[in-house]
């Protein structure tokens, strides 16, 4: 393993795949990063009691499980950003996963250096101070930082992958914090949820 003096962090990592973990770990290695592999969840959540990554790497199984890991790294105060990747690309799926903690959710199969600068942009983008946004519904469910962020770009008019590209996030990614922002607004589509936002609190013209 490289002795880097000047170590980007740790990368906590679940993959069960063991040459997808080989090549994550060689990559983020050659990227300053130190990487920690993981058999299980379970073990992962006892080192992150101890100590906090600057990231976590965690496959999600088929069955879900993994969402509960993503809600007690939460519960336990471990702010990280965590990056899910999933053979499974549905959005529901990617709805629970952004709703459980996720900063990201990656469809698999992946190509290993856009991981390394997913990872990147969201310890970068974590870093950032959050500031809570105004503007939103009266009586709705407030929106997190990132969701206020993908609304910006929706109502600048850009397409999922365009917003995609601008956050450093994957296009199901976006398309999850858009089904959130839509259902908290309780708007049918993004045109209606505009028109809810842009329509309440302007002057009324005679």
């Amino acid at each position: 393993m490289p002795g880097n003096t000047l170590s980007k962090g740790e990368v906590f990592v679940i993959e069960t795949d063991a040459a997808s973990r080989e090549q994550l770990s060689a990559a983020l290695q050659q990227s300053a990063y130190d990487v920690i592999c993981f058999a299980d969840s379970a073990s992962l959540l006892s080192e992150a009691k101890a100590r906090m990554p600057a990231c976590v790497l965690m496959e999600l199984p088929s069955d879900r499980s993994g969402l509960d890991m993503l809600r007690r790294l939460r519960q336990e105060n471990c702010m990280a950003p965590v990056l899910v990747t999933s053979a499974n690309g549905s959005i529901a799926l990617a709805v629970d996963a952004i709703k459980s903690g996720a900063a990201d959710f990656i469809e698999k199969p992946f190509r290993t250096h856009d991981i390394v600068g997913r990872i990147d942009a969201a310890i970068d983008e974590f870093a950032q101070p959050r500031t809570s946004r105004q503007g939103w519904l009266p009586g709705c469910e407030p929106l997190t930082a990132r969701e206020a962020d993908v609304l910006e770009h929706l109502a600048a008019g850009l397409t999922n992958k365009e917003i995609a590209r601008r956050m450093h996030l994957s296009a199901r990614t976006v398309e999850g914090y858009r089904a959130g922002i839509l259902k908290k607004a309780g708007a049918k589509n993004v045109t209606d949820l505009l028109r809810r936002i842009f329509g309440q609190g302007s002057p009324t013209q005679a």
